[in-house]
């Protein structure tokens, strides 16, 4: 009987080589591919509002010892509590599939309707900027800040904000929403 005496371990260290490379490469490939997304937190680059965040909460909370948004006149989906949770989730607006109208109020603590606030308003989708729609500069219409009428299509988790500048103080709100079938 002959022995034998080839080996296959510097073609399996080729192959894992040839693989790694491979693998590697796809990696690559599909990382280019995909989409980077900017985050407009505070309606601003993520980058702007993370160098300004004293700034931001320092006014925010300027703003919230003066004056409340609200917003009226809208449907919402009641969210079943979490129990291992220990932050109270808002129940989210239930969008209607075509025409939507949002409508805010802004109460100063005496319950009086400011007027003359500067309000922007931006539908969004929490993971990407591609659905967006900013609408600036908002005109109180006698009742409250309404939004012209947004043509909503697709079902999905959406994020309605609100930017109110009066004077030299601005104030935020985030109200999360749902486009159901």
């Amino acid at each position: 009987m002959e022995k034998n005496n080839k080996t296959y371990w510097p073609h399996m260290i080729i192959g894992f080589l040839f693989l790694g490379l491979t693998l590697g490469y796809w990696t690559l490939k599909s990382a280019s591919n995909m989409p980077v997304e900017k985050e407009n937190a505070y309606m601003m680059a993520y980058q702007d509002a993370d160098m300004n965040i004293n700034e931001i909460m320092a006014s925010q909370n300027a703003f919230d010892a003066k004056y409340t948004i609200k917003l009226a006149d809208v449907e919402t989906i009641k969210v079943k509590e979490d129990k291992n949770s220990r932050l109270k989730q808002p129940d989210p607006v239930a969008l209607k599939k075509g025409a939507n109208i949002f409508s805010y109020h802004i109460v100063d603590k005496n319950g009086t309707e400011v007027k003359n606030a500067k309000v922007t308003f931006l539908l969004t989708r929490p993971h990407t900027d591609i659905d967006d729609k900013k609408i600036e500069n908002i005109a109180y219409n006698g009742k409250s800040y309404e939004t012209p009428i947004i043509d909503i299509t697709k079902v999905g988790r959406y994020t309605l904000e609100l930017k109110a500048q009066i004077g030299d103080i601005v104030g935020y709100i985030e109200t999360p929403a749902f486009l159901v079938k």
